[in-house]
């Protein structure tokens, strides 16, 4: 691969995420070395990664620990590479990696190139990145300004960015999706709901928000990581709230179940939905709500006893749009949505649309 890229000018590749709710993967070149941006697989059983993305990779930039940013991590600790990534993320990884820990907030030299992180209002320890690169370059990510849980550090100004665009154009904003979720619990007959949720994720201010309507209880996979998260950077001052939950066993009879795994396909979502289906419960007096991305597996569950009230976690348009000024970014790459070309069409959009591969910094 070594002898296939330019000497000098810097460069970014998107591998995977371009035109596609796919794996997250980018390729970088320094000038002197590749660099790999997040190894991810899925979201769908058909996104596998693939290990010849890591080809002639020097190291490898993680921005949280979510499947789709992180499931080949595996190939990158046999590669021997270098990850790059918090110490939160890091905890998701599987054993024997050579890690080099970045703040969740600051900056950091890698082989000469200053490299700045911040937190990205997504998940516990997920990061942005910011690499002093040409005129700058930025990569989201997953990223979100509307939490009140997790907390979001403006980025500096780049010329280009990558930006997570996976609710493509849709501009609801989180206010009104609140108000709806509101709404359905209001009117729904249901004695008990399933909100199936990546723990590291949205599960902490999902739970902060149902607590008005009734009593929550966590698996212990979604408590832990909620425990993790309380001692880390990552979360605003308002997430103390949720204290007094983590002190309770799970409880199965609470009115809002919030369990591992977002598309409860496995954890103890699955187990649930296995065990409502059993009894005959499942979309009657049990509704399982999914917030986030469904695969084929989610709505399959949906059809036969599920809602979908989406929960942002991704910015709407009008963020994206925000934040491309923020950054004064000339071009734009809108990743982890199915059709980007969407935005050529749209004139409130501020920046020259990418949507080739390969892009010069």
């Amino acid at each position: 691969m070594r002898d296939q890229v330019s000497t000098t000018t810097a460069w970014v590749e998107v591998l995977s995420g371009l035109g596609e709710k796919g794996p997250a993967c980018i390729r970088l070149w320094t000038g002197r070395e590749i660099w790999v941006l997040d190894i991810g697989v899925g979201p769908e059983a058909t996104s596998p990664f693939h290990p010849e993305w890591l080809d002639g990779a020097d190291r490898v930039f993680i921005s949280h620990d979510h499947i789709d940013h992180i499931g080949g991590a595996a190939h990158a600790i046999a590669a021997g590479l270098p990850i790059h990534c918090t110490a939160q993320t890091a905890r998701a990884l599987p054993p024997g990696g050579d890690l080099v820990l970045l703040p969740e907030t600051g900056q950091t030299r890698v082989d000469g190139v200053t490299v700045t992180t911040g937190r990205n209002g997504h998940a516990l320890g997920g990061v942005w990145f910011h690499f002093d690169l040409g005129d700058g370059l930025f990569f989201s990510g997953d990223w979100s300004q509307e939490s009140h849980w997790f907390a979001f550090d403006p980025p500096p100004p780049a010329a280009t960015a990558l930006i997570d665009a996976s609710y493509q154009l849709d501009d609801v904003p989180q206010t009104a999706r609140r108000t709806a979720l509101d709404d359905m619990l209001t009117q729904a007959d249901a004695r008990q709901f399933l909100f199936p949720v990546p723990p590291s994720g949205r599960a902490g201010e999902l739970a902060r928000h149902l607590m008005r309507h009734g009593e929550v209880s966590f698996d212990d996979t979604c408590r832990e990581a909620i425990e993790d998260g309380l001692q880390s950077e990552s979360l605003s001052p308002q997430s103390v709230a949720l204290a007094p939950l983590l002190t309770r066993a799970f409880d199965k009879s609470a009115r809002f179940l919030l369990c591992d795994t977002p598309n409860a396909d496995g954890g103890m979502a699955q187990k649930i939905v296995r065990d409502w289906h059993k009894s005959g419960r499942l979309g009657q007096d049990a509704i399982v709500v999914f917030t986030g991305h469904m695969t084929a597996h989610a709505r399959m569950i949906a059809a036969q006893g599920g809602r979908f009230m989406r929960w942002n976690v991704h910015p709407p348009l009008s963020d994206q749009i925000a934040m491309v000024r923020h950054l004064d970014a000339r071009r734009a790459a809108p990743l982890f949505c199915a059709q980007p070309e969407q935005y050529l069409l749209e004139p409130r959009f501020p920046a020259d649309i990418l949507l080739n591969e390969r892009c010069p910094l």
